[in-house]
């Protein structure tokens, strides 16, 4: 059946209501909402090990891809949608060769609240090739040290979300070797997240 420009815009419309309805929260007022803090530490890479859908994930297991990590949390109000909307245009611009060799992981330093459905549906949300993972308090800690992420709870009282959790918003690029190579800054314009996933999987 041909879909007229009418259908498809309501099919558009239908899409993201049924986004806002599963994933929306109220929003803190401006002076509530969390800035990027910096790096605790320089971050030097390795491998770790966490959880995505209830099973262990290893970097390691990775090995021959490119991988992007950002550590977020999906309760984030302004600055973990900015993020990975740019990492996933920056994934549509690849090739399905070339995607096929990379993957992104998302890091919930949101345990609590970021339950292994949550957090699959909505990293699939941006990108297939997005993967949701988080871990225990110990696993995640661990995780942060060797990419220099900073990540607290900050309590909001007198908010409808109960806490936000203030966290650093890099993203780190890792060769397909392993080794940490790149560290892009919050809202890195999508061309160039695309230009720097080339250079790694030309360089293989």
């Amino acid at each position: 059946m041909k879909r007229t420009p009418l259908t498809l815009a309501v099919l558009a419309l239908a899409a993201s209501l049924a986004w806002l309805l599963w994933f929306w929260e109220p929003v803190p007022a401006p002076g509530d909402q969390h800035r990027p803090p910096a790096l605790a530490a320089p971050p030097t890479g390795g491998d770790f090990r966490l959880t995505a859908g209830g099973e262990t994930l290893d970097l390691k297991d990775l090995r021959g891809q490119v991988v992007l990590i950002y550590f977020g949390y999906t309760w984030c109000p302004d600055i973990c949608p900015t993020n990975l909307a740019f990492i996933a245009a920056a994934l549509k611009a690849l090739t399905p060769e070339e995607l096929a060799r990379v993957q992104v992981l998302f890091i919930s330093v949101d345990p609590q609240r970021d339950d292994p459905r949550r957090l699959a549906r909505y990293a699939g949300y941006f990108h297939p090739r997005i993967r949701g993972v988080t871990g225990s308090a110990d696993q995640l800690a661990a995780a942060a040290r060797r990419y220099g992420a900073a990540y607290r709870r900050v309590e909001q009282s007198d908010s409808a979300l109960g806490y936000l959790v203030d966290h650093s918003a890099y993203t780190y690029l890792v060769d397909p070797r392993g080794a940490l190579v790149q560290t892009l800054d919050h809202a890195t314009p999508p061309p160039v997240i695309t230009a720097a996933i080339r250079k790694l999987l030309e360089a293989g």
